[in-house]
């Protein structure tokens, strides 16, 4: 009888250590992409006209295309922030690295909601703005290694798609989160009110989730595997240079795997919005903001429902083909969305917003899962959080830039279709050329 109570007390407490990893990594990931996503959204809305309107001789095409330069400048330095922190993951723990990140992009996001513009300091705004956009992208590089590793190195051997789409469901929710911040603030003030300092609330709002991201995050135990790694005392020495010397091939697999979708997410992040809601004359579909904001809004709850079943499904049927289902999906449909967005018609630009998000997850719900079963433990942290950031690279960071030169050049926003297909081919090929990983173990002995 107190054998069957000491097992059944501890289930009971694997099932709550569960839940909160669970909470953790989502928790924790909604608020790192909340910050991301305001200022991509910001940019699209205001920060040409009040950071570099001037610096492009009042040219405001090009303050557009520098103020999406800004949001894809980040990204460059997230592997910097993969390499330092997946280092550290990889040596102390994940969990220390998780709460210094989210501190890290919670600050910096708060601080650009205290930002000068150039007409009250000049040419010093955009260049503290900038300064914080690279911090924001360092922190964004170790955030998500550390989330995924948490969640997937807690997870039973049969469902570590399931628990791995939690960290990954943190990026429409943070989404959902910014974007009905920002109908808020925009519709309860008028235009004027906002270009002057309605715009930084949604980003001072930042300190209160960080707060709460902090003490749930702190409850969070250490990784199993991490603990067996110190257990055993196998923590390496150099874990960066066994990565590059045996392990190169998986991060440039990893890398290709994500562009397509990463690109394709910040489409619906930041493009769309920009392009549906500018005037004809500045190339743009002359929609209202509200409802742009609310049918991106919609679509990002799709995009959360397909990133679990995604994750789900690739518990059942592998994560490669998982993947492949995806991008064929998004091949398939990147010039249609194209056709009904320039209708102009809300109906239609909700529907196709809509339809894209519900095949994303696919080619995200297993993207935890799929990265840490590519690793050996001693390089996992830095394997997937550097595979990921230059994937964020060669996807997501110059999309918006990208689109809009396309668009500026062709006049045909199909052109940006082709693009996404290509990228689409890209990141097909390279999840094909990886060998099915569901089911492998996670512990340091079998991958010696």
């Amino acid at each position: 009888m107190a054998l069957t109570t000491e097992r059944t007390q501890a289930i009971s407490a694997k099932r709550n250590e569960e839940r909160r990893v669970l909470a953790g990594t989502m928790v924790g990931t909604t608020i790192e992409w909340y910050d991301f996503f305001i200022y991509a959204q910001a940019a699209g809305l205001v920060l040409a006209g009040l950071f570099f309107a001037p610096l492009a001789g009042e040219n405001e095409p090009l303050a557009q295309l520098i103020a999406w330069a800004s949001l894809g400048i980040s990204f460059l330095f997230r592997p910097l922030g993969a390499i330092v922190a997946g280092h550290l993951g990889d040596r102390i723990g994940r969990k220390a690295m998780l709460v210094f990140t989210l501190v890290m992009m919670g600050a910096a996001t708060a601080l650009i909601g205290l930002l000068p513009t150039f007409d009250q300091i000049g040419v010093s705004a955009p260049i503290l703005l900038i300064v914080l956009r690279i911090l924001q992208g360092f922190s964004a590089g170790g955030e998500w290694g550390g989330a995924a590793l948490m969640s997937v190195e807690h997870a039973p051997i049969n469902k570590r798609g399931f628990f791995g789409a939690y960290p990954q469901i943190g990026v429409p929710v943070g989404l959902i989160l910014a974007t009905g911040v920002m109908i808020i603030v925009t519709t309860s003030m008028s235009d004027e009110a906002f270009l002057s300092w309605g715009w930084r609330i949604p980003f001072l709002v930042s300190v209160l989730l960080i707060v709460v991201g902090w003490v749930i995050r702190r409850a969070v135990a250490e990784s199993p595997v991490f603990k067996e790694m110190q257990t055993r005392k196998r923590e390496s020495a150099a874990p960066l240079k066994q990565l590059f010397q045996n392990h190169s091939r998986q991060v440039i697999l990893t890398a290709l795997i994500f562009i397509a979708n990463n690109a394709a997410g910040y489409m619906l992040i930041a493009f769309f919005g920009s392009y549906a809601t500018k005037p004809a004359e500045a190339g743009g579909l002359g929609m209202e903001r509200t409802p742009v904001l609310i049918a991106s809004t919609v679509a990002a709850a799709f995009w959360l429902a397909s990133t679990m079943l995604g994750g789900i499904l690739s518990d059942k049927i592998g994560r490669v083909r998982t993947f492949q289902l995806g991008y064929a999906f998004l091949f398939i449909w990147a010039i249609p969305m194209f056709l009904l967005i320039d209708t102009g018609d809300i109906v239609w630009f909700a529907l196709s917003l809509i339809i894209l998000a519900s095949g994303l997850g696919f080619s995200y719900g297993p993207q935890a899962a799929l990265y840490a079963e590519m690793f050996p433990a001693q390089v996992r942290y830095s394997g997937v959080s550097i595979g990921y950031a230059l994937g964020a690279i060669l996807g997501g960071a110059f999309a918006p830039l990208i689109a809009q030169l396309l668009l500026d050049q062709t006049g045909q926003s199909i052109s940006i279709g082709i693009y996404l297909m290509a990228l689409a081919a890209i990141s097909f090929i390279a999840v094909t050329l990886v060998k099915e990983t569901r089911g492998v173990a996670l512990g340091i002995s079998t991958h010696e």
